[in-house]
């Protein structure tokens, strides 16, 4: 079975993944944008299990359907690696910058597209939503 290292930018903290992406994602919102210091966040799921090295500062938020993230990031460099949603152990999302894969696949789609700044533009194909699609 094939897998993925994800990491920080210092490499103390990293995740390991296995087998394909359960699919990858754009989320334009706000949180995203001031929780990335970028205009979207870049996210691939993959199924459990993963084995995280190093040490992580989580930060947990509440999602407008109720749902909590716990958002896990170096103490060190500040890097955004992965989260998981609370209660849900089954898959885990990283951050595809922290793959530090150019080749890495386009997003299937796009959600909260009602905060996308107008000049971003996207692979063509990928499904597009105003908001959460959950």
């Amino acid at each position: 079975m094939s897998h993925k290292t994800a990491s920080c930018c210092c490499g103390q903290l990293s995740i390991d993944v296995q087998g394909d992406s359960l699919g990858a994602g754009i989320c334009h919102c706000l949180a995203c944008q001031q929780r990335t210091g970028s205009v979207f966040a870049a996210l691939a799921a993959y199924a459990a299990p993963f084995a995280v090295t190093g040490t992580a500062t989580e930060y947990v938020r509440t999602g407008d359907q109720g749902a909590k993230f716990r958002f896990r990031f170096c103490p060190v460099c500040g890097s955004t690696v992965f989260h998981t949603e609370e209660g849900n152990d089954t898959y885990v999302m990283v951050a595809v910058g922290a793959f530090a894969d150019p080749d890495f696949p386009a997003p299937q789609d796009s959600v909260y597209e009602c905060r996308k700044h107008s000049w971003v533009q996207l692979p063509e194909g990928i499904a597009h939503y105003a908001k959460d699609t959950n």
